[in-house]
């Protein structure tokens, strides 16, 4: 599992090291197993995100686990996770990860985000970007979304990058499905 931009304290230590600017962030290639993450690394957390994730498919019970695992590395225990219901496939089935039943809460927003919580209070925002998305739709839509001060939506990221466009939300396409 990579995320990006490259943290040499928490992450492989064969990647050499980068910037942590969301600008010039390293571009790994996308292979078969690796986590597509990139964490804003800007300790005022400022912008409407946090990061972006990219899963391999709709399904929780195939992604969060990989997603928490790595966020408990950074940010520490996830105890629950807020999602998109309209985005997701596997919600209303106990969701386990490391060995911990992790509370799911889904609403029908439409949002494009997932919300992470640690603790009672603390909430992390990371764009979800459709499994669909081609590899530079992506990685552009990750770019804009950890760019520090960042005040687009996850819509408007996902149509300036081309995954959306501007008509409601349709999965057409069969879920896990991705372009890469």
């Amino acid at each position: 599992m990579r995320v990006e931009p490259h943290n040499p304290e928490v992450l492989d230590r064969d990647v050499p090291d980068m910037s942590a600017s969301a600008l010039n962030a390293l571009h790994l290639p996308v292979e078969p197993g690796l986590l597509a993450l990139r964490l804003q690394t800007a300790p005022s957390r400022e912008g409407l995100f946090d990061g972006a994730w990219w899963p391999h498919s709709r399904n929780i019970h195939q992604e969060l686990p990989g997603l928490i695992a790595v966020l408990t590395e950074h940010w520490g225990t996830i105890a629950r996770i807020g999602l998109d219901a309209d985005a997701w496939d596997g919600l209303g089935d106990p969701l386990f990860a490391d060995g911990r039943l992790i509370h799911v809460d889904w609403f029908p927003v439409g949002d494009d985000t997932v919300i992470i919580t640690r603790g009672d209070r603390d909430h992390f925002s990371l764009l979800a970007i459709p499994p669909e998305a081609s590899a530079d739709e992506a990685h552009a839509a990750m770019t804009m979304a950890t760019y520090v001060g960042n005040t687009e939506s996850g819509q408007q990221i996902l149509v300036a990058t081309g995954i959306a466009d501007t008509t409601p939300r349709n999965r057409t396409e069969p879920p896990g499905t991705r372009r890469r």
